[in-house]
């Protein structure tokens, strides 16, 4: 029976005793007014289980879903796989001109930003290509749908904000716009970049005397007015503080639109033309490569992933396991073509991966594989069976330099800096408006790699309540030594 299996079939028979709380976790949470039965934990030291708190009830992640996906990802699409955009035509040229369609073919290439696209642009201009006489034309079919942001409704309050953007195959620059935003006392000054073919940026902000450092307290959502001609206003909405300066990104253009003006922008600037439509559509089988980029390798994918806990990144790695497979060596190829979601397809590539890891798989449901989802859950079985593989994989060192290191980096820089955990403990955490969750790896009093999983779902879990009960978990962990360990 695998291992796996057989630590199941124990926590099935757990004694009462081991579903009991640590006290500085059990007095937190009743501080906090958090009933027990919102909470589930698992604490694993090697075949021991230290901690099993409802640990078979699936449970909203938040982002700790992400250890999962992630996992995934190494173990399926292996440490050299990456994204590739590339530009292809089956046009002629002739003195100069490409006399055809361009194809800009999306591959879930997560680092295609504008510099990347000016430099594919660029081996054009080399080529000896100066005009395109023919569409562009964006080729976002690698996914299915090819857009799948069109029709959703935005997740929270804050849909122009980056950790609400939603991948396609195709996306530049995470569809963000940067802002450079600063203020006298009478007038505000924007700036706008990437700078996009018939894009600009205004306010409509009223200035007031309030407190710099909490500038975003009058941010309202953007407008985007499209006006007679094709020109588009992004307009500024709310307040902002007087003599103030600040950078922010922002998520308002429709794809299309950004993907087509900011290539329009760059080819300009390098001495290029091209008609004037741009449509969506597929690749022509007989289309040739003309230029491509490629993304980082998978592992430093992961890392930015669980360090910072970046949803594109996940979604855009979860949906790769539904549409491409790794070449092997520097590169993806496509998966053959299905009439199934894409979404659908990386479902059943994780649940194959949990069936061979001896993972019972029931309850879990996944949507989006960041763990940004009201309806996505896991068990803290689950989830610390996942950190038991990733403690076999052939990629566990990847794995395991992708998790925030307590008290030093990523999500848990600025957590538990006091505990014997900081610098030693390895936690992915997860949050949303009712969720706090961490799972990761915490080394006991002497050093014994545990594994650690704590999930709350309850609307007390905000105001840094639930945060301060599962750090009082990992601290507890840290401190933990075996009986025989403290008579020595």
């Amino acid at each position: 029976m695998p291992r796996t299996l057989v630590l199941a079939v124990l926590l099935a028979w757990l004694p009462a005793a081991r579903a009991e709380l640590p006290a500085p976790v059990a007095q937190l949470l009743s501080a906090a007014r958090i009933p027990a039965d919102a909470i589930g934990l698992v604490v694993l030291r090697g075949d021991d289980t230290l901690i099993a708190h409802q640990p078979q009830r699936p449970l909203q992640p938040a982002s700790t879903m992400k250890v999962l996906t992630t996992l995934v990802a190494l173990d399926q699409l292996g440490p050299v796989f990456r994204g590739r955009t590339e530009l292809r035509s089956n046009g002629v040229l002739k003195d100069g001109v490409l006399k055809g369609d361009l194809v800009l073919r999306g591959g879930a290439d997560v680092d295609l930003s504008g510099a990347a696209l000016q430099d594919m642009l660029q081996a054009l201009r080399n080529q000896g290509i100066r005009r395109v006489d023919g569409r562009l034309v964006l080729d976002r079919q690698l996914f299915n749908p090819a857009r799948p942001d069109a029709g959703l409704p935005p997740f929270d309050e804050s849909p122009d904000a980056y950790y609400n953007v939603i991948p396609d195959a195709l996306l530049i620059n995470r569809n963000m716009l940067q802002l450079d935003m600063r203020s006298s006392a009478q007038k505000l000054q924007l700036a706008m970049q990437p700078q996009l073919d018939g894009v600009s940026v205004d306010s409509a902000m009223r200035l007031v005397d309030a407190d710099c450092a909490n500038w975003e307290a009058g941010w309202k959502l953007p407008q985007v007015v499209r006006e007679p001609g094709g020109h588009l206003r992004v307009v500024l909405q709310g307040t902002f503080p007087k003599n103030c300066a600040r950078d922010y990104s922002i998520n308002v253009l429709d794809r299309h639109d950004y993907v087509d003006r900011l290539f329009r922008a760059t080819w300009a600037r390098l001495g290029g033309s091209i008609g004037p439509d741009t449509v969506e559509g597929a690749t022509p089988p007989d289309a040739r490569l003309l230029a491509d980029h490629v993304a980082r390798a998978l592992p430093e994918i992961v890392r930015d992933t669980n360090k910072l806990s970046d949803n594109a990144l996940a979604r855009t790695t979860f949906l790769s396991l539904g549409s491409l497979e790794s070449d092997g060596w520097f590169g993806s190829h496509p998966l053959p073509p299905s009439a199934e979601s894409t979404a659908a397809r990386a479902e059943r590539a994780v649940r194959a991966w949990m069936h061979g890891q001896g993972i019972d798989d029931t309850g879990l449901i996944l949507e989006n594989g960041a763990g940004l989802s009201r309806t996505e859950r896991i068990t803290p079985l689950q989830l610390a069976q996942v950190l038991r593989a990733g403690l076999s994989s052939n990629w566990m060192p990847e794995y395991l330099a992708s998790l925030p290191i307590a008290g030093t980096d990523g999500t848990m820089r600025k957590r538990l800096q006091d505990s014997p955990a900081a610098l030693h403990a390895r936690v992915k955490t997860g949050g949303l408006k009712n969720v706090m969750a961490v799972a990761g790896y915490v080394p006991d009093a002497t050093g014994r790699q545990c594994i650690v999983v704590g999930i709350i779902n309850s609307e007390q879990a905000g105001n840094g309540q639930g945060r301060a009960v599962l750090d009082a978990l990992i601290d507890w962990v840290a401190r933990w030594a075996p009986p025989q360990a403290n008579a020595n």
